[in-house]
């Protein structure tokens, strides 16, 4: 596995001793004992939740080349600061890498994930995405009933089953593209998002500190949709938009509850004209995904839309994954199927 030219990561390839009960099927036949095993990349944030990742990670390391030992080359990246992941991911890729796991949050994934991207559109590769959840929200790993356990993460990634993973696309003005696995989302939300990054060293309050910040001087407003191609629509009195291709955003709320990434749709959530106390008398709703029959949200299954201002200010939101994309207009649409997922 090459380093990046001007790569300041530590890359560390090993080859490893120990067996495993899974993924043996290169050692079934005399030639295959003598084949190169392929490379599992580990993208690591060591300054994720805190640094709590980086010191978790070095408690992991041991097990993981025990279990995977037989299978692959296991090779650690460190990362070290913004857009590092990307960088890393698709250097990877080119090299040939079996797989490239995500290590930390859903900050660290979403940067993976742009890696299996170049120039808007998806690297033609074999290589699979993976993740062991280490992060502050971990949010995508809450719609397949994970938990932030590593070592049970080590065991899905040992035991290989793929599926095939939607993603989104987000795109402004100048037709640039950006991809998200998890959640998108416009105005309030997404405000509420980027505060809470700015106060990630509280752990989960973070959020909590974001949306108070986020209600000052808020105002819903009218906005123009465009669903899967069709017709300009009002959505008046606007407090959040939310796309969907995963269930659970803001560390644990289930926001778009029917969301799936592996079905080819994303799901849409709009809360309309809810004030402060709306949100707090239907908090319990929100986190447990129980809130699409309030008064003011409606849901419905769409495979794109796009999103407008009805008198453009340049002053509304925009977020995927929990980072800060931009502001509107937008348009966000799905890739079935883009990616192979190590579940």
């Amino acid at each position: 596995m090459a380093l990046l030219p001007n790569s300041s990561l530590s890359l560390r390839a090993e080859q490893l001793q120990l067996g495993s009960a899974d993924l043996t099927a290169e050692r079934t036949t005399p030639a295959a004992s003598h084949r190169r095993r392929r490379d599992f990349v580990f993208v690591v944030n060591p300054k994720g939740a805190n640094g709590r990742t980086g010191k978790e990670w070095k408690k992991l390391l041991p097990y993981l080349r025990t279990r995977l030992a037989h299978h692959c080359n296991v090779c650690e990246s460190v990362t070290s600061g913004p857009s590092h992941a990307i960088h890393i991911t698709r250097e990877a890729i080119r090299e040939g890498a079996q797989a490239v796991i995500a290590v930390g949050g859903d900050g660290t994934l979403h940067e993976v994930v742009n890696g299996f991207f170049w120039d808007g559109n998806p690297l033609v590769s074999t290589t699979a995405l993976g993740l062991i959840p280490l992060g502050t929200g971990s949010d995508f790993a809450r719609t397949f009933g994970w938990k932030n356990d590593p070592y049970d993460a080590v065991e899905r990634i040992a035991k290989g089953n793929k599926s095939k993973l939607d993603v989104g696309s987000i795109e402004g003005p100048t037709g640039d593209k950006h991809f998200f696995v998890n959640v998108a989302d416009i105005h309030l939300s997404a405000k509420a998002g980027y505060f809470s990054s700015q106060y990630k060293k509280f752990g989960n309050l973070c959020y909590i500190i974001g949306a108070l910040k986020a209600f000052n001087g808020h105002e819903n407003r009218d906005l123009a949709i465009k669903v899967d191609g069709g017709k300009w629509e009002s959505v008046t009195k606007v407090t959040a938009m939310c796309i969907g291709n995963a269930k659970y955003f803001g560390g644990g709320m289930k926001i778009t509850p029917t969301a799936d990434p592996t079905n080819g749709h994303l799901e849409l959530v709009i809360l309309q004209n809810f004030k402060w106390h709306d949100f707090l008398i239907n908090l319990h709703r929100l986190y447990g995904g129980t809130h699409l029959s309030v008064k003011g949200v409606s849901s419905r299954s769409v495979k794109s839309i796009e999103v407008k201002e009805k008198v453009p200010c340049g002053d509304i939101y925009v977020q995927s994954d929990g980072e800060h994309w931009g502001f509107l207009s937008t348009k966000i649409s799905l890739l079935p199927g883009a990616i192979d997922f190590l579940y």
